[in-house]
């Protein structure tokens, strides 16, 4: 079933009642509106003057629900996740620490070639040219030892965005889309590796002492040209502040599809996936990952 997704924007109170969560704005105490907790996926609370009790958080973590909070910029700052999701969670966390430097260099191989490819098979969607990316995503080596994945993001950007983008996470206009985009893709796999009994805290490739989750931030990066598609999108049509319209498009990130070998899923939804594969590499009872392909044009 695919999840909702629920974003306040305005000064609201969230409480709970008969598994419902229960939404009063507070200008009309006395009008209520009421959604399932089974049918959400994730709470995006971004105004400030949001107040949710604690039995309804509770239900919310409870259900596996992504409760997210906002900054003052509004971009998102915080998440609530369930830290018992899973029965199966001690023996794949045994599995997930046991993991030695060859089996991590070998996933993080198969990581940069999914995400230099689905780069590669954007660029041809948007009819740019995305052959220039092949000779970064064929042989990559074990651990990416040359940095392909570095060197074909330059090349990347400069195709889709022309000569004069340069990604940088503290700039304006496309960057802050794409920040807020990545964001939104973040969180979702996050909550995607927790339900799956995975410990975001331990990574692949990522590594930081102030990272909470750099599982994350590994697992991702073939799913950011999902993201990156949207923000082409809109920066053609000229949307480049990070208005409420905006973060509208961006946050449809989550119901994309994806394209895997045998299906075709939500993205959400494909992102369990490519965590129940990467469980099964753990336990080593598989050795290659699930991601989806970024489908080319017809």
């Amino acid at each position: 079933m695919l999840k909702r997704v629920l974003v306040f924007t305005t000064p609201t109170i969230l409480s709970l009642k008969n598994c419902q969560l229960v939404i009063s704005v507070r200008e009309m105490p006395d009008e209520k509106a009421t959604v399932p907790i089974e049918d959400i996926g994730v709470v995006l609370i971004e105004n400030q003057q949001v107040s949710a009790t604690i039995p309804l958080l509770n239900a919310l973590i409870d259900a596996n629900v992504s409760v997210i909070i906002c900054d003052n910029r509004g971009m998102p700052h915080a998440m609530l996740q369930n830290l018992d999701s899973n029965t199966m969670q001690g023996e794949t966390l045994r599995d997930q620490m046991a993991a030695g430097e060859v089996l991590k260099k070998n996933l993080w191989r198969q990581i940069v070639e999914a995400k230099i490819r689905n780069q590669a098979r954007l660029l041809d969607k948007l009819k740019k040219d995305g052959r220039i990316l092949k000779p970064f995503y064929a042989n990559v080596k074990s651990g990416d030892t040359d940095n392909r994945e570095g060197i074909a993001a330059r090349i990347y950007w400069t195709e889709l965005f022309g000569s004069q983008f340069i990604r940088d996470r503290s700039q304006e206009g496309v960057n802050v889309l794409l920040n807020y985009g990545y964001t939104v893709l973040r969180t979702a796999v996050a909550r995607a590796l927790i339900i799956s009994g995975l410990f975001p805290a331990i990574g692949i490739f990522h590594r930081n002492r102030s990272n909470a989750f750099p599982l994350a931030d590994d697992v991702m990066e073939p799913y950011r040209p999902y993201v990156d598609e949207i923000v082409f999108g809109l920066w053609q049509r000229g949307m480049t502040e990070l208005n409420k319209d905006v973060k509208a498009e961006l946050i449809k990130l989550l119901y994309c599809d994806t394209v895997f070998s045998q299906a075709t899923r939500p993205l959400s939804v494909g992102l369990s996936m490519t965590m129940a594969s990467l469980v099964k590499c753990y336990a080593k009872e598989i050795t290659t990952l699930a991601f989806p392909r970024v489908k080319r044009p017809n």
